[in-house]
């Protein structure tokens, strides 16, 4: 027995210290482990004793609200097109949209009378000046293009009305006062192709304005409209800033195609002046053959007698 005893000894005895020392250790990490500070992002945790009980929030009631939002959703506007918009309008609204459409209307019929009317004109006057080119006297040009209501043949019968009004006249005063006449007709002539340039002018320069008044006007309406409803939500504004906007895009439709075909018809005006011009030039050259032929006939005549 004794030496069982001091073999159990022999053999607990060198474990001893290693024991203590893994207690010292673990209790050592374990108090440094507490001793730590938590990180500033960390919420410390409340003792479980003193922990608040969690207070629930009202709820929201559902019915109220949904009510709100079906009697909002019904106060809206369903139709968002282009008719819907006009018909929900406000009357001021209305005057310049079916204003400005009247203009554009106006404008494209302008468009069309203008066209047709400068077409004919033009092919009317080269047809007259090619028979101007041709002839070689007043008489063989008025005998062609006497009946005729074109501006050239105008221009040539205003000149031998004037000839025949001056029997014997001084070539040179004569081919003044016929030059004044030509003026004239060609003055009444550029004056008569160019009515409607001016609508087309007033269309294209005021249409974009009126159009930004309906804005305008639309904008204030749906200010007014958040102030009545006391709020900002989008649904609510939304409508009267369409009607506004259809104003603007309104009068651009009117103003752009007036100011483009004002445009095109000055160019093309400008063309006809210039056809009645040259047409001025061959009278006026027929009218210089025949008051060479006449003095020449007067000299001959002195010469022979």
């Amino acid at each position: 027995m004794p030496k069982f005893v001091s073999n159990i000894r022999v053999l607990f005895i060198p474990l001893v210290p290693q024991a203590v020392l893994g207690m010292v250790t673990a209790v050592v990490i374990s108090a440094a482990a507490l001793a730590q500070p938590a990180p500033p992002g960390a919420p410390a945790s409340p003792p479980a004793a003193t922990a608040a009980p969690a207070v629930e929030a009202p709820a929201t009631p559902v019915s109220e609200a949904s009510g709100a939002s079906v009697i909002a959703n019904a106060a809206l506007p369903r139709d968002l097109s282009p008719w819907g918009m006009f018909l929900n309008a406000d009357i001021v609204v209305k005057i310049v949209m079916v204003g400005l459409v009247f203009a554009s209307l106006v404008t494209w019929t302008v468009w069309l009378a203008k066209n047709l009317e400068l077409w004919k004109a033009t092919r009317n006057g080269r047809t007259a000046l090619a028979v101007l080119n041709e002839a070689r006297s007043l008489a063989e040009a008025n005998a062609r293009l006497g009946k005729s209501d074109e501006t050239v043949a105008r221009l040539l019968r205003t000149a031998v009305h004037e000839v025949q009004m001056s029997p014997h006249p001084d070539p040179e005063a004569l081919k003044e006062r016929i030059s004044w006449l030509l003026e004239r007709v060609e003055a009444s002539s550029s004056r008569r192709i160019g009515r409607g340039m001016g609508l087309l002018a007033s269309i294209g320069a005021t249409a974009p304005f009126v159009g930004l008044f309906g804005t305008v006007w639309g904008i204030m309406n749906s200010f007014i409209g958040i102030s009545n409803a006391h709020t900002t939500n989008l649904a609510v504004v939304a409508p009267g800033i369409a009607e506004a906007l259809l104003a603007t895009a309104l009068g651009l439709f009117a103003a752009i195609p007036a100011v483009v075909i004002y445009n095109v018809f000055s160019r093309q005006i400008g063309g006809y002046r210039a056809l009645l011009a040259d047409g001025s030039a061959l009278v006026m050259r027929l009218v210089s053959r025949d008051c060479e032929r006449v003095s020449s006939a007067h000299i001959s005549r002195a010469a022979a007698e």
